[in-house]
């Protein structure tokens, strides 16, 4: 036994450290895959697969470290334990929650780069090479997610200016949207670009699997069996719920007919929108952000990604990076110092501070993913290039990438 160590708060951060593996294998995988088409089921369900497994190695030879490091000069953390070496023999309690082991810290905050990476696959679909896919996990983990990382939840310079991050809107959902923007601007349309889910089911099981791993996501990002833990899991749980019904409502009043794919963004959004405030607002003010987060992305999907012609497949940009910049925004100014003392409040605590914070932070992160993936993109589509043959597009990529079918051929 550590000595210090508390052991409710450990088997807290255990179980949400699996709630949260959950929600990438098999969460976004099934998500993801019941939303294309069938030719393409398994290739999707790869994506996701492949990333967890990635960046589950890399995070321990040398993620950890430059995202949780000793800070330097605002930008990184210092390569201090390479291979995690020294870390598991050391047993010692973590410095950012030190009720709790730091191997523990450390494998919960793998999960939230792995789910991102795989967040960014569900805009590429049905068109990346495999190859390329392999190529662009650990070059993105390394030049975008681990300084992001940092900056926010490190000790970096948007940290130490008082942005405030509690679970990943601005590291995980802003950073992947607008990744995911990127990546479709260059790989551009699909020949058949119409969303052709081919079994709903798989897609209602993933989400369940998400709304059910959030939990881990985000009360667990309150690093222990708190009251605060708590709170964090009714306000996720209000504004997924509230998000789905106001998706609903805007499928009636534009098609006359509520959809169930809608339902489901509309959770989706929801749930994305309060991961950056879960432990900073109360329940009205999730309510709020949920309701806010489901309009903002149902206009960008239905009439913002038509009118601009970019072919953001499973609306990565359209639903996680909006509802990032939502529930981002929504810190500054709902931020109650009466959920969490860590702050002073936000806008309607008449403090402006931390509202121009978060703007600053969504503005710095969206344009440093965004640029640098277009970098990594362009570099990875001159050497072993992006896109698969036409051939194999419009015949399916199970096939072709993989020699395997998701169903019988007949």
């Amino acid at each position: 036994m550590i000595p210090g160590i508390n052991s409710g708060d450990t088997a807290w951060m255990l179980i949400s450290t699996a709630l949260v593996i959950l929600m990438t294998i098999p969460g976004v995988a099934l998500f993801y895959g019941g939303l294309t088409r069938r030719e393409n089921v398994l290739n999707t369900i790869f994506l996701s697969f492949v990333s967890f497994a990635i960046v589950s190695v890399l995070w321990f030879i040398y993620g950890y470290d430059l995202a949780f490091g000793a800070d330097v000069w605002g930008v990184m953390g210092k390569l201090a334990n390479p291979f995690f070496g020294g870390v598991l023999e050391a047993n010692t309690l973590s410095t950012y929650a030190p009720t709790i082991p730091t191997g523990l810290f450390a494998i919960f905050q793998m999960t939230f780069a792995a789910i991102t990476i795989a967040l960014i696959s569900g805009a590429v679909v049905e068109r990346m090479k495999f190859s390329a896919w392999l190529a662009f996990i650990p070059v993105w983990l390394t030049l975008v997610y681990l300084p992001v990382a940092h900056w926010m939840w490190g000790g970096g310079w948007l940290a130490q200016m008082g942005a405030l991050d509690f679970a990943g809107g601005i590291v995980v959902h802003v950073n992947c949207g607008m990744a995911a923007l990127a990546l479709v601007l260059l790989l551009g349309a699909r020949k058949n670009s119409r969303l052709l889910p081919h079994h709903l089911g798989y897609s209602i099981i993933g989400t369940g699997l998400l709304w059910f791993g959030w939990f881990g996501f985000n009360a667990g990002s309150a690093l222990g069996a708190s009251n605060l833990a708590v709170s964090a899991m009714i306000v996720t749980n209000a504004s997924a719920a509230v998000g789905m019904l106001a998706w609903m409502l805007m499928d009636k009043v534009k098609t006359g007919k509520p959809t169930l794919l809608g339902a489901l963004s509309g959770a989706i959004a929801g749930l994305a929108a309060i991961t950056p405030a879960a432990g900073y607002v109360n329940f009205t003010s999730a309510m709020v952000i949920g309701f806010v987060a489901a309009v903002c992305g149902y206009y960008a999907v239905s009439y913002i990604k038509p009118r601009l012609g970019y072919d953001d497949a499973l609306d990565v940009f359209g639903i996680h990076g909006i509802s990032g910049i939502i529930g981002s925004i929504g810190v500054g100014i709902f931020a109650s110092p009466l959920i969490n003392s860590i702050t002073t409040g936000g806008l309607l605590f008449g403090q402006v501070h931390l509202l121009g914070v978060q703007l600053l932070a969504i503005v710095s992160v969206g344009i440093y993913a965004f640029l640098m993936t277009l970098l990594i993109g362009k570099i990875i589509d001159k050497t072993i290039g992006l896109r698969v043959d036409e051939e194999h597009e419009v015949q399916g990529l199970d096939i072709n990438l993989h020699e395997e079918s998701g169903y019988r051929l007949s």
